[in-house]
């Protein structure tokens, strides 16, 4: 009646928001990085004014306050924890709006583990829809609570503001059967959604071990394995792409490696094959042949149904006759037992273009995104100096041709991919 509830964070054009971590990392201490007309933390007479005391964080608390690059030095100690400098963090970019259980339901499997939140209305409780790695912050939750003009005509004199009590907790593997019979009614399809958090996957494919449970080659059964599906192999994580019949399959490590260009790539690749890669994963490597030469395709040959963030997914000409496009399109990574050798290699454009969509290895924007939200070059060049790259932050997932060949930064860089063969 007082307040509609804005929920997730999503605007156009904008990165997801940068946050100063906590300096609270006493599990018993319930005080939390709270700032601006914070109540987390009351002295005194307590805050009465909606003012002073009630803080326990740094900055005022508005949107936007952090940026990247951003610092405190918490010596003194000036809030509650330890007395380090922190350096600013950035939320995770949310896959989808956050959605109630019954949503979350009708959604593909494929589609039902993700970085969004999804809300049992039966008790209140909100759920991320992923594992949190370390370092790693939600999306919002709760963007905004804005007032309507219902509170205008129910408070004459005086003052009023909103206030959100928030609880969180943290469920680990072990706790589920303790959570799932609390005595609260949760809703009916929840064991099967905190058992596909753990999972990494909605569906069954054997008896993979879990995403981040590093293991052997062995024991791994690819055949099962689904598009999209995150495993840790021999010290690194891969995104299963596609089953190439022959016992073949396609991965891609999950983050890109950062602080890596596009012209530095055939260097990269080939320290990542030698130096990262047991000997037990080398000897699954299947033969492919990828020219010294690659295609180039200039950027302002492909049409896009419409321009803005979010949109640029596939080239709406692609298939078209023309002698560029035409080379561009061969370029796909096959394996070539005659003349091919065992390497890890980049995507071609090529490549990303046949693995997006529904039930693929790339089924939507967000999905072509990196691990850890990193952007990441292909082998295919674009004009001059540039090349094609999958953008990540306000740009995500995107096709962009004229990112200039030679960035080189932390928040992305060169993403091996590999063609394995489970029979070998």
């Amino acid at each position: 009646q007082y307040a509609n509830l804005i929920f997730g964070w999503e605007r156009s054009g904008q990165d997801a928001p940068w946050y100063m971590p906590t300096f609270n990392h006493d599990n018993l201490d319930q005080r939390t990085a709270a700032a601006g007309h914070a109540r987390d933390w009351i002295e005194g007479n307590g805050a009465t004014d909606a003012v002073t005391d009630g803080a326990t964080h740094p900055g005022d608390g508005t949107d936007a306050y952090w940026s990247a690059g951003g610092s405190f030095d918490n010596s003194g100690p000036v809030w509650p924890g330890e007395e380090v400098t922190n350096q600013t963090a950035q939320n995770l970019p949310q896959d989808r709006a956050p959605m109630t259980m019954n949503q979350w339901s009708n959604l593909p499997n494929e589609d039902k583990i993700g970085n969004f939140w999804v809300v049992d209305p039966n008790t209140g409780w909100a759920y991320w829809a992923n594992r949190l790695d370390r370092e790693q912050a939600t999306s919002y939750l709760l963007d905004a609570a804005e007032m309507t003009a219902a509170i205008e005509d129910k408070v004459f004199n005086g003052f009023y503001y909103y206030g959100i009590h928030v609880e969180s907790g943290l469920v680990s593997p072990d706790q589920h059967e303790e959570f799932l019979n609390d005595g609260e009614q949760h809703h009916a399809e929840l064991e099967d959604f905190l058992q596909g958090i753990q999972n990494g996957v909605m569906y069954d494919d054997g008896q993979n071990p879990l995403p981040n449970e590093d293991s052997a080659p062995a024991a791994f059964d690819f055949s099962t394995m689904r598009p999209v599906r995150i495993f840790t192999m021999a010290g690194e994580q891969y995104r299963y792409l596609e089953n190439m019949g022959s016992g073949n399959h396609m991965i891609i490590r999950n983050e890109a490696i950062r602080n890596t260009s596009f012209v530095e790539q055939a260097t990269v690749l080939e320290d990542f094959y030698n130096q990262s890669l047991t000997q037990a994963v080398k000897d699954m490597v299947a033969p492919v042949s990828i020219a010294d030469e690659v295609p180039n395709l200039r950027s302002m040959l492909m049409s896009w149904p419409e321009e803005g963030p979010y949109t640029r997914w596939l080239p709406t000409n692609w298939d078209e006759p023309h002698p560029e496009v035409d080379v561009a399109r061969a370029d796909v990574t096959t394996v070539n037992q005659a003349e091919g050798v065992p390497q890890a290699f980049s995507l071609s454009l090529a490549d990303v273009i046949r693995l997006s969509g529904e039930g693929r290895g790339f089924p939507h924007h967000a999905g072509r995104v990196g691990g850890h939200n990193t952007w990441w070059s292909l082998r295919t060049a674009g004009h001059g100096e540039s090349a094609w790259t999958i953008r990540w932050g306000a740009f995500r997932g995107n096709l962009h041709g004229t990112f200039p060949g030679t960035t080189s930064d932390d928040y992305g860089g060169v993403r091996p991919a590999l063609i394995i063969n489970s029979s070998n």
